[in-house]
């Protein structure tokens, strides 16, 4: 701390690899006493910084925005996987509100997954969301995919020899800019089912609120259970969380990143 301003060695890295900056104004004041501890004439630093980022409503359209492909295994199989459908709308879609629940058999399996999303158009004209699913063992049947309120089933691209399921929920007719849409629907894995041991949401644009939610057989619960996440690419955070029949989190204007659990079987 010099002369009442304190910065932290990372936020000081976060800074000079461009990952965040400083915007604030006690930010602004330590950029201004760097100059003077540099022995920099007044303003370098500061008229280096270039203009604002975008906040709010526009976050989702900021040049800097991850591709398609962030934070998955194998970028080129979703990008390859994903070119196949309509995604011109993604980054014109904020999202609001997304809940997911991940429901474990008695034998450790993935049965289904829920998703509940509140979204809204910054355009004229979205008319669909673009599913991503990604099962790690390959060996597996892809799940079918249900629309279940306010969608209907779009183009669907299954690349089982990738783990890849990629579809379009359409929109009961487009939105106009400024209306927001809820849709749900459900992923449901056949026998045999996938082993689980983990899930997680990936984030290429942000989220307003996000809760997840994984339920297990009460009858049979996981050693250990573990939150886990990860903005852009900083480092990972986790800790336990108590094992019960449903854990969950919740976080709020999340991303880009990812986040998810895991746990281990007995």
């Amino acid at each position: 701390m010099v002369q009442g301003v304190s910065v932290s060695m990372a936020t000081l890295s976060y800074w000079q690899s461009g990952r965040s900056r400083p915007e604030r104004r006690d930010s602004l004041a330590a950029v201004a006493l760097l100059e003077e501890v540099l022995d920099l004439p007044s303003g370098t630093l500061s008229t280096s910084l270039g203009p604002p980022r975008p906040r709010g409503r526009w976050l989702s359209t900021v040049p800097d925005r991850p591709d398609v492909a962030a934070y998955w295994p194998r970028p080129s199989a979703v990008e390859a996987a994903v070119s196949e459908v309509d995604i011109r709308w993604d980054e014109r879609l904020t999202r609001i509100s997304q809940h997911d629940r991940v429901f474990i058999g008695a034998d450790g399996g993935e049965r289904s997954y829920h998703s509940r999303q509140v979204l809204r158009a910054e355009a004229d004209g979205p008319d669909r969301w673009v599913v991503i699913m990604h099962l790690d063992e390959h060996d597996r049947p892809l799940p079918d995919i249900w629309p279940l309120r306010h969608c209907s089933l779009g183009r669907t691209v299954r690349r089982p020899e990738d783990g890849l399921l990629v579809a379009e929920l359409l929109f009961d007719r487009p939105l106009r800019k400024g209306e927001t849409v809820i849709t749900e629907h459900e992923l449901v894995n056949v026998a045999p089912y996938p082993p689980a041991t983990n899930y997680e949401r990936k984030f290429r644009l942000p989220v307003r609120e996000f809760v997840l939610e994984i339920c297990f057989d009460p009858d049979v619960l996981p050693a250990t259970c573990t939150a886990f996440s990860q903005l852009d690419e900083g480092a990972e955070q986790s800790r336990l969380v108590d094992v019960a029949p449903e854990v969950h989190d919740v976080v709020l204007n999340f991303g880009p990143g990812r986040l998810g659990f895991r746990w281990e079987w007995e």
